[in-house]
């Protein structure tokens, strides 16, 4: 009986969510339903292990898969490259994405109670129906999470029927089981040493007691992320850190060091450590930063990874930060092409909102969140992008919790064409954000859609790389509580009187 309950659990679960999460969806259905199935109890085992996240997952209004997988963007790869190839990865993600918030819905529904003990229990209770669930090619993904799919459970068990049946299956499975499971756990245990071998370099603690290394396999590491434009100026910052003093030490720095008053964004939770390797090289290394056009520096525990506009460039940042800083390791990377600059600030916008309380919008948490976003508009085009309606989604469910907040969306365009067309375009794309923003929910009176035409570049209109920049949105804010405007932008946050 315990067994078909827990099945019935699976099955039930899937056919409960996957309706709700594929409802109105009309393209690759069946790619996205086997997704579903495969992802289901891949989250249910990370829960299963790391009790803390049902708590911090169910406080969040549009979680992300890339913070299951310990914002770990090779580990989340590895694992959308094991999903069914015919359907975009974008689509499957943002699929995947959806779907966490019905689960949690479920588990909550499921367990009687909200809390995290009981979904624990309840998810305890189902540990066999979760583990035979889950692909092969899982194991060692978890196992590389510090999640061992193994733990009290055995791979291969079966409800115990009649006597005969058993070794029927037994007989017809040995050749074909056998061989997955042995390099299964083969990979798996080599997974285990190598995560390991790295939490005793990055936590002296962790060889001392058990729990704290298993706290620093599930917390995220430290983060900083930081870049610049063309003329060296701080176009987005993000800091993930759970140490609330130095985190106003590092933003201080920031500000001090490149004139940016905004400061950086933050992600502040029990998720992430309390401190970076070799921290207190940071500031030196800001230093060796500041005034360095189109640099990239990514700061993820004892990773640093340095992108600039030239290799040669890159390399010699690196070869600096090596110097100050012995005990991280330096790679560099390409230069990031538009593509991957958009999908890098709108990640840095979901987060940032992502962290934002529900209980406690305030208007410039909202607007320093969504200009982290980049959304640029083809030439002469007035569309939306795609890639934009995932955080402009997040912001509309917590505007519409801020009745007090009034968002002005500015247009701007670049300089091709006459400047009554500029004019009319900007404006066309601003009023294009405010309608998609309306259709998610949000008060049309908190919303201004004005046109800037093209008298506020912020790159020279005389190269491709500039047009991109200058085709562009931005946002400020009226608290109508104060009549203040307080506008965002890269010189800092300037204080208006008026509306």
């Amino acid at each position: 009986m315990v067994t078909i309950m827990n099945i019935d659990f699976i099955e039930r679960l899937k056919s409960d969510v996957t309706a709700i999460v594929l409802q109105g969806e009309t393209e690759h259905l069946f790619a996205k339903d086997q997704a579903l199935a495969q992802f289901y109890p891949v989250f249910l085992s990370i829960l299963r292990a790391r009790p803390a996240w049902i708590e911090i997952l169910g406080q969040q209004l549009n979680p992300k898969i890339h913070e299951l997988f310990n914002a770990n963007p090779a580990l989340k790869q590895q694992f959308l490259d094991q999903l069914d190839q015919s359907a975009p990865q974008e689509e499957i993600e943002h699929t995947l994405n959806r779907s966490i918030v019905p689960t949690m819905n479920f588990l909550q529904t499921e367990a009687g109670a909200s809390s995290q003990e009981a979904i624990s229990h309840l998810l305890e209770t189902h540990a066999d129906s979760i583990q035979r669930a889950l692909p092969v090619w899982a194991g060692p993904i978890l196992a590389a999470l510090g999640v061992s799919p193994l733990a009290g459970h055995s791979l291969n068990q079966e409800p115990v029927l009649e006597a005969e049946p058993i070794i029927v299956v037994q007989e017809e499975r040995k050749t074909s089981f056998l061989w997955p499971v042995i390099i299964f756990l083969i990979l798996a245990a080599l997974t285990l040493f190598f995560i390991r071998s790295c939490m005793h370099d990055d936590d002296p603690q962790a060889g001392q007691d058990g729990q704290v290394a298993s706290e620093a396999v599930a917390a995220q590491p430290a983060s900083l992320q930081l870049s610049t434009g063309s003329n060296g100026e701080i176009i987005s910052c993000q800091i993930g850190l759970n140490n609330p003093q130095y985190m106003e030490i590092l933003q201080n720095e920031i500000k001090q060091i490149f004139n940016y008053n905004i400061g950086c964004g933050t992600l502040s939770s029990d998720a992430y450590h309390s401190e970076f390797t070799d921290q207190d090289t940071i500031p030196t290394v800001l230093r060796a930063i500041q005034g360095m056009p189109n640099v990239s520096l990514d700061w993820v525990g004892n990773q640093v990874l340095v992108r600039a506009a030239t290799n040669a460039e890159a390399e010699r940042l690196a070869a600096q930060i090596r110097s100050l800083a012995k005990n991280v390791t330096v790679v560099t990377q390409q230069p990031l092409n538009n593509s991957e600059i958009i999908s890098t600030a709108n990640s840095e916008a979901e987060q940032a909102l992502a962290s934002i309380k529900e209980d406690d919008v305030k208007a410039l948490d909202v607007a320093t969140a969504l200009n982290l976003q980049i959304i640029n508009f083809d030439t002469a085009s007035t569309e939306v992008p795609e890639v934009n309606k995932l955080v402009l989604d997040q912001a509309a469910a917590l505007l519409q919790r801020a009745p007090q907040v009034i968002l002005k969306v500015k247009g701007h365009a670049d300089a091709q064409g006459s400047e009554a067309e500029n004019k009319a375009l900007s404006v066309q794309r601003a009023q294009a954000v405010t309608d998609y923003l309306v259709q998610q929910g949000v008060d049309p009176a908190q919303l201004q859609a004005v046109g800037m035409g093209a008298d506020q570049p912020v790159e020279p209109n005389a190269t491709p790389a500039g047009q991109f920049q200058n085709r562009r949105v931005t946002f400020e804010v009226v608290n109508t509580e104060t009549g203040v405007v307080r506008e965002v932008d890269d010189e800092g946050v300037v204080e208006k009187t008026g509306n």
